[in-house]
């Protein structure tokens, strides 16, 4: 009997709580269970655009290998339009522009490279579309332009590159002591080891090597 009446106390003490906390409890629940499914299905979904993304990325390099211009610049477009969120979209503009670069289509290339600085999400990939988007503007002639695509910092793999790219801009204007502390700094920052690097001292060179006051 005492069994009895100790069992009913911590069942009325249950239902006690319960009725305090049960409703609470059943939310938080609820909401832990849809955070795990959101997850879940986000996860699923990233990895089916991540596999359709790299599939159409090869069907790009196949048009890329026969040469087939009006192919790669359809793929990069659909990698874009579909599969913007991916490496694979900056990946297929960054081809795409040399592909209408070639072509000579330089406004179809900056429409490319504008697109991976705009929306890349990879610090190395919207690097090289800022230095390759400022040497097409170099070549229109619109120098300043250039070298404000080039201006802010920069990953420090590319900072030769896009130090070499402004001194080019800057010998175009014929800024010849800004051009020559650029080179020197292009020197500074690749690596020892670059092949650029013998281009860039003869660049360098061709300008006097050391600056004026020198």
């Amino acid at each position: 009997m005492a069994y009895d009446l100790e069992e009913q106390e911590q069942l009325a003490s249950l239902k006690a709580w319960w009725n305090q906390y049960g409703n609470l409890l059943s939310w938080l629940v609820i909401a832990a269970l849809a955070a795990y499914t959101a997850w879940s299905g986000w996860n699923y979904y990233q990895r089916n655009q991540a596999g359709q993304a790299a599939q159409l990325y090869e069907e790009l390099n196949r048009a890329l290998a026969t040469k087939d211009a009006p192919k790669v610049l359809r793929a990069a477009t659909d990698l874009r339009d579909r599969y913007g969120r991916t490496a694979y979209a900056e990946m297929g503009a960054l081809n795409a522009a040399r592909v209408a670069f070639d072509a000579n289509d330089l406004t179809g290339a900056k429409a490319q490279l504008q697109w991976v600085v705009d929306h890349g999400r990879d610090d190395a990939f919207q690097a090289l579309a800022r230095i390759r988007l400022a040497g097409v503007l170099m070549d229109e002639k619109a120098y300043e332009e250039g070298l404000k695509v080039l201006s802010g910092d920069m990953p420090a793999a590319y900072a030769g590159l896009a130090a070499d790219r402004r001194g080019d801009l800057l010998v175009a204007q014929n800024k010849l002591d800004e051009a020559r502390a650029a080179y020197k700094q292009a020197l500074e920052k690749s690596d020892p080891k670059s092949p650029d690097r013998q281009l860039i001292q003869i660049k360098l060179d061709a300008i006097g090597g050391t600056n004026a006051a020198a």
